[in-house]
């Protein structure tokens, strides 16, 4: 293939990787997890990367949870283009309250789809099934496409994943969904991949189940990291262009008492306007909330019959509500899809970037919280890393996390 050949997909150019080109979202990854690992020489491989390459600091989009920004950085797009604003919206041809887990969400076609339509070899390894749905849209499995999850690897097909027989491919059991063990198998399928598919494009994406439970520096965070960066080494030693980033960061969100540092808004929004006035809607919520109990730092509300002055100084009185707008103003500022969002758009953090939303304190299930909440959503959570395994040249000034394909393609010095 041509290194000449350029592929456009939603307005960007992307000329053909150099080499293998090796995108990872690492789930959560506050940069601290892997600046605290290597300062204890925990990876060494990454140390190596890092010493030969760059390591820079880029912002994920708001909200800062994983479908958004996994969706960005496929399409090289915030939001607004591609459409997925979070895990879960208020339909606005129903009015009912669904998943956006279905492809049909997605509104831009993927950097995958347009580059094997131009002729390249594409491998997509997720940990969860939910999001492998979602990014391998458009994708054919015509014997140039592998797109599977670690959660449902054991059900890979030919017609559905472009492979079969994952489990004994890469020799290792299903891993269970709540463990560092789905994000494992995601790199041990990728280096093993990158060997024996020989793909131009790859992208691989963890979970944060070990970031909702482990802060930086503690031994569980530690494990993981140090197990990454094996697989980081033989990313590299195989000759691939490596981008590393992650979708967001995670911050504690829990009181002294370790409890979740929460305000529950439809409580107070029910107690101001009534009940059926306003709905609060949490874009973190999704199947899997044993981690996070459904509580983030980023929501939006719907007002029937309700001021919006009213509600929004309302609601700006609440501790830790670091930004309330309206909906014109807030999809401006954080390039979202207006049509997918609620009259209101809330961030929290406060001055500690600790607090969280909740609907009702009734409909949270916070049973499963065994460690003090870990949580993501809002501003605090954007800063993420940016590393590359080579030199770079032409990088803007400020990076976002769905410029990691553009890096990879169009700014290597090389």
């Amino acid at each position: 293939m041509s290194l000449m050949k350029t592929v456009c997909v939603n307005g960007r150019d992307y000329a053909w990787p150099k080499r293998p080109l090796v995108v990872i979202c690492c789930d959560g990854s506050e940069p601290a997890y892997m600046e605290q690992a290597m300062a204890k020489g925990l990876m060494p491989n990454l140390a190596k990367i890092i010493a030969k390459g760059e390591d820079r600091r880029g912002l994920s989009v708001i909200p800062s949870f994983t479908n958004p920004n996994n969706l960005s950085i496929v399409t090289g797009r915030p939001p607004e283009v591609h459409g997925i604003s979070g895990n879960y919206l208020i339909d606005p041809e129903t009015g009912e309250e669904v998943m956006m887990n279905d492809p049909k969400w997605l509104r831009a076609p993927t950097i995958f789809a347009a580059f094997q339509k131009a002729g390249a070899r594409i491998c997509m390894v997720t940990a969860k099934d939910k999001l492998r749905l979602l990014l391998s849209k458009g994708l054919v499995y015509d014997g140039t496409a592998i797109a599977f999850s670690s959660e449902k690897a054991d059900k890979a097909t030919l017609v559905d994943n472009g492979i079969e027989n994952v489990l004994a491919f890469t020799g290792k059991p299903l891993p269970e969904v709540y463990s560092g063990d789905l994000s494992e198998f995601v790199f041990a399928a990728g280096v093993k991949l990158l060997k024996s598919f020989k793909p131009d494009l790859m992208y691989l994406s963890t979970t944060d189940y070990i970031q909702h439970k482990y802060a930086p520096g503690t031994p569980g965070a530690e494990s993981f990291y140090a197990m990454m960066d094996g697989y980081l080494g033989a990313l590299d030693q195989a000759g691939a262009i490596i981008v590393l980033t992650a979708d967001h960061g995670m911050k504690d969100k829990h009181l002294p008492d370790g409890s979740p540092d929460v305000v529950y808004l439809q409580d107070h929004l029910d107690e101001w306007f009534g009940a059926g006035a306003t709905k609060v809607i949490l874009p973190i919520t999704d199947p899997y909330v044993v981690h996070h109990g459904a509580l983030g730092s980023f929501a939006t509300v719907y007002l029937y019959d309700v001021n919006e002055a009213d509600a929004t100084r309302r609601i700006k009185g609440l501790p830790g509500m670091d930004g309330v707008f309206a909906k014109a103003e807030g999809c401006k500022r954080f390039e979202l899809p207006p049509d997918r969002l609620g009259d209101l758009i809330i961030v929290s953090g406060g001055p500690n970037g600790s607090k969280v939303i909740g609907t009702s304190a009734s409909k949270h299930d916070l049973s499963g919280l065994n460690e003090p909440l870990r949580s993501h959503g809002g501003i605090t959570e954007q800063t993420i890393p940016i590393i590359i395994n080579a030199k770079t040249q032409g990088l803007a000034k400020t990076l976002r996390n769905f410029d990691a394909f553009s890096i990879g393609c169009n700014h290597i010095a090389e």
